[in-house]
């Protein structure tokens, strides 16, 4: 199903890459870049764009809950996978199903049992997250003689190493969004602000949360190989967070949040593979870490000149 899609992105690459605008052995004329910096900057727009409504939302905990419970949903691919005796050439893609089908389930569940329990949302979330922990814990037990994938890779994000058809599937994830965005970002703010008057005024509020929380779960578990687990939430709130505080109003948080997050995942990779080439590969930094430490320096830049920001 990926592959036409995938075939005609490493095309374009090609092109891209052979543009008579690159220098002989530049950052743009390896295939490898070309492609990650792609899937990077998708990611980024992503996370820019969510990351603002789960900041408005107060739902930091939320998301980094759903990351690490992707542990659980590899865990489980990898023994569906085993069981299944899945060819070595499609357990990628299998293993990236069961994940994303894992974790919007997870997100699904919390939400129902936080709404019929009336429990406290960090209360609910900790019970899914100490659940997904330790089943991803006995998954990857029952299949540690089998090595599938790179765990640093999954823990800390590499976008170099990123399929051409994980790319497709990023890029018809920023086309959700972006559609999801133009026709419920209203709903979603209001009802986040009084959910009463949402239901006055007749705002399918239940929906929209739901919705949300499903494109949420997407956006995490889709974004596990560029950004890693542990810093995934990194880049959905530390961009949103500095947008607000250069931000009067939630639309300017919105869109400086969108800025902010593609800038910073561009710079970074590229900051990255120049630090690298300088030392010759005998010094290396992650490019997903990279990222991250390059948006909380913009968090922390945003706090002091804020206030001259909002006032311009």
């Amino acid at each position: 199903m990926l592959d036409y899609p995938a075939e005609f992105l490493d095309l374009l690459i090609d092109v891209i890459r052979r543009l008579p605008v690159w220098l002989p052995g530049t950052f743009m004329t390896h295939h490898d870049n070309v492609r990650g910096i792609i899937a990077t900057l998708v990611v980024c727009f992503v996370c820019g764009a969510l990351g603002s409504l789960v900041v408005g939302n107060r739902m930091a905990f939320f998301s980094d809950a759903l990351a690490h419970c992707a542990f659980a949903g590899v865990g489980l691919g990898l023994l569906i996978c085993l069981l299944a005796d899945t060819p070595d050439d499609l357990i990628r893609q299998r293993i990236t199903l069961i994940m994303v089908a894992f974790g919007v389930s997870i997100g699904i569940m919390i939400a129902y049992v936080r709404e019929k329990t009336g429990l406290a949302s960090d209360t609910v979330i900790g019970v899914f997250y100490a659940g997904s922990i330790g089943l991803g814990a006995i998954f990857t037990r029952v299949v540690q003689r089998r090595q599938f994938f790179s765990i640093e890779d999954f823990i800390f994000g590499n976008p170099t190493s990123a399929r051409s058809w994980e790319v497709v599937l990023l890029i018809g994830l920023a086309v959700a969004t972006a559609v999801f965005l133009i026709f419920m970002y209203n709903w979603i703010v209001l009802a986040s602000a009084n959910p009463s008057l949402a239901l006055s005024r007749r705002v399918p509020v239940r929906l929209s949360r739901y919705l949300f929380i499903i494109l949420l779960a997407l956006m995490v578990n889709l974004s596990q190989q560029i950004v890693g687990t542990l810093l995934i939430n990194g880049l959905l709130i530390v961009p949103a967070a500095a947008a607000a505080n250069v931000a009067n109003n939630l639309r300017q948080m919105f869109w400086w949040s969108i800025v902010l997050a593609v800038a910073i995942g561009g710079v970074g990779y590229v900051l990255s593979w120049e630090i690298s080439c300088q030392f010759h590969q005998t010094f290396t930094v992650g490019i997903s870490g990279t990222i991250v430490v390059l948006s909380v320096l913009t968090f922390a830049s945003t706090m002091v000149i804020g206030r001259w920001v909002r006032q311009a």
